[in-house]
């Protein structure tokens, strides 16, 4: 901040003397970490394999020496290079032999367990009543229901299973070019196509 100076002769000096500018403070240059270099240590690189986010920072020569002279696998015999290369596979992370233990779950034996609390996985004649899904249905929905045969709790895959079904049942090929199986198939594929539009297959 500028000064004004008092004189005892003069009293106030009204004259302002612009404060002197300060250099700006020096930056600290880091040093290269090889004993007597003095360059800068402007590039990072790893310290030793053992620890991996220590780093050192060396000059560009000394980098690129120390870089020309890595080798990971130093010191490790061929059967630890394929341990390490197999592990490398999954991330290095821990891994069980399948049906021996759940990632993160209980211990158990027998067959592989799968936790399927929503019966994604589960047959559609098993699936609870509390799983299946509500629907609220316009006439046409509930006609194309009647003509498949199924509840309008019906599952996705029973849809889809029933529709199959009666799709080889009433085939022309399969009666013998029958005009009421013709007739059943059309209007099962008529009901499918509504549950279709629907957004419930």
């Amino acid at each position: 901040m500028a000064k004004s100076h008092y004189s005892p002769r003069l009293g106030h000096d009204i004259r302002i003397k612009p404060d002197t500018p300060q250099p700006p403070p020096a930056e600290k240059v880091r040093t290269c970490a090889i004993a007597g270099c003095r360059e800068e240590g402007a590039f990072r690189v790893p310290k030793s394999r053992e620890t991996l986010s220590t780093y050192l920072w060396l000059c560009l020569a000394h980098a690129r020496e120390h870089n020309e002279k890595w080798d990971y696998f130093a010191g490790m015999n061929e059967r630890e290079i394929e341990r390490f290369r197999n592990e490398a596979i999954v991330g290095h992370r821990p891994t069980w032999p399948l049906g021996k233990r759940a990632a993160g779950g209980p211990r158990v034996t027998g067959n592989y367990h799968v936790e399927d609390g929503y019966a994604v996985f589960a047959d559609p004649e098993d699936v609870p009543t509390q799983h299946r899904p509500v629907r609220f249905l316009t006439p046409l929905q509930r006609q194309a229901f009647d003509i498949l045969n199924l509840e309008s709790s019906a599952t996705l895959i029973e849809i889809k299973a029933r529709y199959k079904e009666l799709v080889k049942r009433f085939h022309p090929d399969a009666n013998g070019g029958d005009r009421g199986a013709e007739e059943r198939l059309k209007q099962v594929i008529k009901a499918y196509g509504v549950l279709r539009a629907s957004g419930m297959t």
